[in-house]
């Protein structure tokens, strides 16, 4: 199959933080990652979708076996990392079930965190990016919209987007379970982008008494601090605040951690070993997994967070099962729309070889129709292109309803061409036509005549 969907990618499942960190792309990297990407292996249509729960290649391929191993290999040499270090937390798939990974994902079916709406966000990120980067073509701006619709219907057809669970509502319940309150207790966040924000909002609707924001974009952290009541700290400027955070929280897109074990132990000890409670939304990590070592340093990281969302997940378990079957309703669609451009090609040789016929039949009679009237011939004309029309619609018919019921739609198809076409995709007597317009040529003294 020629526009076979190909996905290979991690994610929470397959391999901890720890892998995915380093196979993490920066948003200002995916363009010239997918540049490369489309130069070095056989992809013919290329995204790359790259979230703190996820890394993942989204292509099309007319070999997936082969685009398998090179887009394997493409991972690790980019990423600097040894292939064996991955390799058995990868997965792929192909055809059938790549479209329903696609479509699962953006209807927040795979996610940590079941029902999130951030990855629809990331995924329409993921797209822009790949048109920016002009590595998508049709097959992947039909899957990217189709998949955009059908998280659209999961939301408003189930109620798996209902209740306040999120990463950052359950990052959020963990400062709750460390601290008795939290009304007198100081948060830091560091990093202002959608993840933070969320996680402030979370915060000061437990009623976090101080909220102390810093970001790489200052201003980004000064408009956030103003919605949220807060106060914007300069990024240059943040260690010295560490000491007054109960609650910190690393929100920032950094290739290594921010914070050393050196800097907490200094910091714990200025606090006389009051708790801290560290959240690392981070991938990369923003903060050194070491700090667990030190006393009254509570860490927990992207991971650490799936346990205490599983207990959230009851009741949109049950909606998910309603999600999952509109999930496959709309594989179906997609796949009968790949499929019907599958045999496009097929198509146009059959619709050109059949005109070909109707003109060598006319061409045969030509000396006949000349002795008729302007509206005889007319007439004719139109009733062999009618009858070759009606001819065309049952073989079309036929193909289309067979590539939506058949696994073997294209091998039919194929028959089909060569019954009704050469190889060439040119009709089987098209010497023949050609030999009789050129004896007619030689012969012909008429006067243009198109009959």
């Amino acid at each position: 199959m020629e526009n076979t969907l190909f996905i290979l990618g991690v994610n929470h499942r397959t391999a901890p933080v720890a892998i995915r960190e380093r196979l993490a792309f920066a948003e200002a990297e995916v363009a010239p990652a997918l540049q490369r990407l489309k130069q070095s292996t056989g992809l013919g249509e290329a995204a790359l979708l790259s979230t703190c729960n996820r890394v993942e290649i989204i292509g099309v391929t007319s070999e997936p076996e082969q685009a398998e191993d090179e887009v394997a290999r493409f991972l690790a040499a980019d990423r600097g990392v040894e292939s064996g270090t991955f390799s058995d937390a990868l997965y792929h798939f192909n055809g059938r079930d790549a479209v329903r990974h696609l479509f699962r994902v953006a209807a927040s079916l795979d996610s940590m965190v079941v029902g999130e709406p951030q990855i629809l966000g990331q995924l329409k990120l993921a797209y822009a990016q790949a048109a920016e980067a002009a590595t998508v073509g049709l097959v992947l701006h039909r899957a990217f919209h189709k998949a955009f619709q059908v998280a659209k219907r999961v939301r408003k057809a189930t109620l798996i987007g209902h209740g306040s669970v999120s990463v950052s509502s359950v990052a959020v319940s963990l400062a709750g379970q460390i601290f008795d309150t939290l009304g007198d207790k100081t948060a830091m966040l560091m990093g202002a982008g959608e993840m933070a924000e969320l996680t402030a909002r979370h915060l000061k609707g437990l009623g976090i008494e101080s909220l102390l924001i810093t970001s790489r974009t200052f201003d980004r952290a000064v408009a956030l601090a103003r919605e949220l009541g807060g106060t914007a700290v300069p990024f240059e400027n943040y260690k010295p605040y560490l000491r007054i955070a109960d609650i910190l929280i690393g929100s920032l897109s950094i290739p290594k951690p921010i914070l050393t074990h050196g800097e907490v132990e200094a910091i714990i000890r200025e606090r006389k070993y009051r708790p801290m409670f560290l959240i690392d939304l981070g991938v990369p990590r923003n903060f050194d997994e070491r700090l667990n070592e030190i006393e009254n340093i509570y860490l927990y990281d992207i991971d650490d967070l799936d346990a205490v969302a599983q207990k959230s997940l009851g009741d949109r378990a049950r909606e998910a099962e309603k999600a999952e079957e509109i999930v496959v309703e709309e594989i179906d669609a997609f796949l009968k729309w790949l499929a019907e451009l599958e045999i496009v090609p097929t198509i146009k040789d059959i619709r050109v070889s059949m005109e070909r016929l109707r003109d060598l039949e006319l061409t045969r009679h030509r000396a006949w129709l000349r002795t008729l009237e302007p509206a005889e011939r007319e007439h004719i004309e139109m009733l062999t292109r009618g009858l070759v029309n009606k001819l065309l619609h049952r073989v079309l018919s036929g193909l289309r309803h067979n590539e939506s019921n058949s696994p073997d739609a294209i091998n039919t198809a194929e028959i089909a061409r060569r019954l009704l076409c050469d190889t060439n995709g040119v009709n089987p007597e098209a010497k023949e036509i050609d030999d009789l317009e050129d004896d007619l040529i030689e012969d012909s003294s008429d006067d243009g005549d198109p009959l």
